[in-house]
């Protein structure tokens, strides 16, 4: 089985509108998953969708471990760091920072991992990018923040020093998969700069303009992933 993960833009995608809907039962609460043949796509905001501090990674995760799911990739939105990263890319990571955020299925035993993103699955994700005439770029660190709010200034000021792109979700789900030691790979969606790194104001509505017209890249991504199977 094959896994995609993705938030809620791609809830009302036509690429997922015939695919069967099934309850997952986890130790860590109910989640939803979409499946079709060998394929899983699974919306990680849930059914009535939360903000990103409050979504259940491990409930999506353990999810996919039991169907049985072999690789994951995961579409998530970003905000760019750096003036060289423009809205419109596509990065694929190859690398996190999230110091302030603990997701495990550990919280009982002592077990450590040492994190690493999947090459084999990066290579890939950023070669199939490159097919479809995505603007991608090869590596990147990510940093994970808490979310719901955007960051200060300030906090773009310390956090572009460290990283290129920054997010509230790719990292916690990456960890998860680790654990379970299912391989993992993300493209993000770059679809604005971060606060301050322009001289102009951010604001949400050319947030959300930028995340519609990136959305439809990303769909032409997913229904060539689907036709080759994750080949």
């Amino acid at each position: 089985m094959n896994g995609i993960i993705g938030g809620t833009s791609l809830l009302s995608s036509s690429i997922f509108a015939g695919w069967d809907e099934k309850k997952i039962e986890t130790p860590y609460g109910d989640t939803y998953v979409k499946i079709s043949g060998s394929n899983v796509f699974i919306q990680r905001h849930g059914t009535p969708p939360v903000p990103p501090h409050k979504i259940n990674y491990r409930a999506n995760i353990w999810a996919l471990k039991y169907l049985n799911v072999q690789k994951v990739i995961s579409v998530n939105s970003v905000g760019s760091l750096k003036m060289k990263i423009p809205p419109g890319t596509f990065v694929i990571p190859r690398d996190f920072i999230s110091l302030w955020i603990a997701a495990s299925f550990y919280d009982k035993e002592m077990k450590f991992i040492i994190p690493e993103m999947d090459a084999g699955l990066f290579k890939y994700v950023y070669s199939l990018a490159r097919k479809v005439k995505m603007k991608a770029k090869s590596g990147g660190i990510y940093i994970q923040t808490i979310g719901p709010r955007l960051e200060t200034k300030a906090e773009i000021r310390l956090l572009k020093r460290h990283g290129d792109v920054v997010g509230m979700t790719m990292p916690s789900e990456a960890t998860l998969c680790m654990e379970y030691e299912i391989p993992y790979a993300s493209i993000c969606s770059v679809d604005n700069y971060c606060n301050g790194i322009l001289k102009e104001p951010l604001t949400m509505e050319e947030i959300g303009k930028s995340w519609q017209k990136n959305m439809n890249v990303i769909e032409v991504f997913i229904a060539t992933l689907l036709e080759r199977n994750f080949e």
